[in-house]
């Protein structure tokens, strides 16, 4: 009955806090001193000291501000727009033609940025205006977009993996390797329905506007090549084990400067900018994950964790089952929070359970970002909806309906890799 009280008592003041507008970092840290301080004889001072400086003083945890900080050089460089003339000539034979670069296009710069939003933000400014000058579907155009958007999360480097692997004690350079198959099948199902899509409604796609030959396609590949190059240096780097995720991390910010300074939109504002932008988000995230950490210890003092994962246990639900209910529950906190909340609040509280009933770690990891991908674009709170609203002038719930046959889609992939987690851990065992 007091742990029934306990969580009932969290909730309210979570969610209370949060419609009021309150930091989540503030909340979940007046939480875990609401815990301590009716539910435990320990003080909360001593324990907050001793949690906030171990959730944050971790060398794992440098990679995350190098990550943003490359996704914020290349924000401001002319890497989207060289991305969309190099991609567009080899899409427009395809049922789709050119809305196949939102897909393509977000799963390039994901693998250099790490963030949803900077991806769902640097493909759209090139590509929803010039999807709509030559006549595209609109709401095919968004809908892409939004749902494409969210490879920033799962393809390496992602930010979310690397909260993710701090909170559970997982390998980054593991769960990055385990992120590529999935995010090429999520960028599979995404083009699958564009084309199928297209195929029943021929007359919304418009006729090819652009004819060149193999050799003018292949001079456009040229403008790929300082991405594609920055790529293999990042994830190349780590896949053949001769860098951390940190020194991974600190390469492509040299090679982020280095494309900026030859697209000539390196300076002194630039910089600062860049700089400006990643240490706000950094904070942001470290700020949250301190204020998980703090919550999560409060809860350990007060035994809630742990007689809630034998609760679960205790349910008797088998693996599929228990991703099931876990499916539905992170779709519903994704309606209110967003996906780092969603991670750090949960990982500790989740994944003794989750590992008591046979589930690797790893593969849980990469299932997490798949169901946060969706938080990202479920109302009200689906970051890349207010991404594309500032890009569109749309409304939110105008936006939602056209991502949502996306939103199905990754649906679909969780339930594959869920049938076939080998999807996940083949590269990382291959990679051994």
């Amino acid at each position: 009955m007091e742990n029934l009280l306990q969580a009932i008592t969290v909730i309210v003041v979570l969610f209370g806090l949060l419609s009021m507008g309150v930091w989540v970092g503030v909340t979940l840290i007046i939480c875990g001193i609401v815990v301590i301080t009716f539910f435990t004889s320990t003080s909360s001072g001593a324990i907050f000291a001793t949690v906030a400086w171990g959730s944050t003083a971790s060398w794992t945890l440098t990679a995350l501000p190098l990550f943003i900080w490359m996704g914020e050089i290349l924000y401001r460089t002319s890497l989207a727009k060289d991305m969309f003339q190099g991609l567009s000539p080899w899409v427009q034979n395809l049922p789709g033609r050119l809305v196949h670069v939102n897909v393509v296009g977000c799963g390039i710069f994901a693998a250099v940025s790490g963030s949803s939003a900077a991806t769902t933000a640097t493909i759209g400014r090139i590509s929803l205006p010039e999807l709509k000058k030559r006549g595209y579907d609109e709401r095919l155009a968004i809908g892409t977009l939004a749902g494409s958007g969210t490879l920033g999360l799962l393809i390496p480097p992602s930010i979310i993996m690397i909260v993710y692997g701090v909170a559970a004690q997982v390998s980054i350079n593991r769960l990055f390797i385990a992120g590529v198959i999935p995010g090429v099948l999520l960028m599979a199902l995404f083009s699958g329905y564009i084309m199928l899509w297209s195929m029943k409604n021929k007359t919304k796609v418009p006729a090819e506007t652009e004819t060149l030959s193999f050799l003018g396609k292949l001079q456009r590949l040229r403008l790929l090549l300082p991405v594609v190059g920055l790529i293999v240096a990042v994830i190349g780097s780590i896949y053949a084990g001769v860098a951390t995720a940190t020194e991974a991390a600190a390469l492509g910010v040299v090679g982020a400067l280095v494309i900026a300074a030859l697209a000539g939109s390196l300076n002194a504002t630039s910089f600062v900018e860049s700089l400006q932008g990643a240490t706000r988000s950094t904070c942001m995230i470290v700020f949250i994950l301190m204020g998980a950490a703090f919550l999560t210890n409060a809860m350990t003092f007060s035994g809630l964790p742990a007689d809630l994962s034998a609760w679960i246990v205790d349910l008797g639900l088998n693996h599929y089952g228990l991703i099931a209910v876990l499916t539905i529950f992170f779709i519903l906190m994704g309606c209110i929070l967003d996906g780092i909340s969603i991670v750090v609040l949960t990982t500790s509280v989740i994944l003794p359970a989750v590992t008591a009933v046979g589930i690797d770690p790893l593969w849980f990891g990469i299932y997490l970002v798949f169901v946060v991908e969706m938080a990202q674009i479920t109302p009200p709170l689906g970051f890349n909806l207010f991404v594309i609203q500032g890009l569109t002038g749309k409304n939110i719930l105008e936006i939602s309906k056209m991502v949502l046959p996306f939103f199905f889609l990754m649906l679909l992939a969780t339930a594959i890799i869920t049938l076939y987690p080998s999807l996940v851990t083949w590269l990382v065992f291959v990679g051994k």
